[in-house]
């Protein structure tokens, strides 16, 4: 029987290409793991301890490397999970399986590539006007009732980030995030009447 692989790919902050990974759960569970970038400028770190990992990511988005922790059965056995940079709100990880990770990936390349045409220092979003018709679409949603928790509450916080948008239960602390960076963003909303934040309870 063939062993379950993982899917870990980002984009490396010095040549800006995708990098992705396939490692078996044996090869991340046996040891600590250097992944690099082919041009040598950056390299994923994941070491293992005996219920948590940590990872050290090179992030496209800032220039910085994040110290993420998470759980190993989450880190082995999620179908896909995506860290994110707490400066920008862009992801700058994806582990999991091939499918979801490479669909994330695309969209995160056509995201970084917008980051590359626009000039330093210009406008507070990634994309103004999509940043404002995702509020705007968040704004409908919310006075039809549309919005709510998991958990049953429909009190929530809105944090607005660079390219994305962050809903915050009050009541349990379970979060959606949304991305607001292109047109396909704004598509994927405008065809939901409603939202729902995950539950943070027991989390």
């Amino acid at each position: 029987m063939e062993e379950t692989k993982r899917t870990l790919a980002y984009i490396c902050p010095k040549c800006k290409q995708s990098v992705v990974i396939e490692r078996t759960e044996f090869q991340l569970a046996a040891s600590s793991s250097r992944l690099p970038c082919p041009c040598g400028g950056s390299a994923l770190r994941v070491e293992m301890e005996a219920d948590h990992a940590d990872l050290t990511v090179p992030c496209h988005a800032c220039g910085q490397d994040h110290h993420i922790r998470c759980s190993v059965h989450d880190l082995l056995h999620h179908r896909a999970l995506a860290f994110s940079c707490k400066a920008t709100g862009l992801d700058c990880l994806y582990i999991g399986e091939e499918g979801p990770v490479f669909q994330a990936m695309r969209h995160l390349e056509e995201t970084a590539a917008q980051m590359e045409e626009k000039p330093e220092g210009e406008g507070v979003f990634l994309n103004e006007t999509i940043m404002e018709e995702v509020l705007g679409e968040l704004t409908d949603i919310a006075g039809r009732g549309g919005i709510s928790c998991a958990c049953g509450s429909k009190d929530y916080q809105v944090k607005v980030h660079y390219s994305t948008v962050e809903l915050q239960c009050a009541r349990c602390g379970g979060r959606l995030r949304l991305s607001a960076a292109t047109g396909e963003d704004l598509e994927e909303l405008c065809c939901q009447a409603t939202l729902t934040i995950p539950s943070g309870e027991g989390a």
